[in-house]
């Protein structure tokens, strides 16, 4: 598969396309925030930002900074080879539930060990996430869980033809 050309970058935007492979997990002080059904469902300036070439950032917030008892365990298991094993999570709001639409490790490689005891959280599902304000478009593709943003250039993973990137 061929790698696409780097869209042009503007003035203070990243590029995913200068991200590293295999991911790396930082901590990160953008309020990011989720809304659903007039809820407040996370609020966090203490989450850990993933980078991974050709993706946007998924961000994983603390259990601590996420609403009390929206989060129920849900189906499924997958494997990530560079952060472990992941378990999913259905969120509940009333008599919502929203199966599956957010994933943590529990016991994460040693490399990833920022990421114990915080959820990362697909965009799509919900009425408004935002990065410092401003709503986020999630990542195409279905499977991937990156917030897309104004700072950010492309092309990202998840668009047609993109499988081999």
């Amino acid at each position: 598969m061929v790698r696409p050309l780097p869209d042009p970058m503007a003035d203070g935007q990243e590029s995913v396309w200068s991200y590293p492979r295999p991911a790396i997990a930082s901590p990160s002080d953008a309020l990011i925030r989720i809304e659903h059904r007039g809820r407040i469902v996370a609020e966090t300036r203490h989450s850990v930002r993933t980078l991974e070439t050709s993706h946007p950032p998924s961000y994983y917030i603390p259990r601590s900074d996420i609403a009390p008892g929206v989060l129920r365990e849900g189906a499924g298991r997958s494997f990530c080879e560079w952060k472990g094993s992941a378990v999913y999570w259905d969120v509940v709001i009333g008599d919502l539930a929203l199966a599956g639409i957010g994933w943590s490790y529990p016991d994460p490689t040693p490399e990833s060990e920022i990421l114990r005891d915080h959820v990362a959280f697909y965009a799509w599902p919900f009425d408004r996430c935002s990065v410092d304000g401003e709503t986020v478009t999630p990542q195409p593709g279905g499977f991937y869980g990156g917030w897309i943003t104004s700072r950010l250039a492309g092309p990202f993973k998840g668009v047609p033809g993109s499988q081999g990137w």
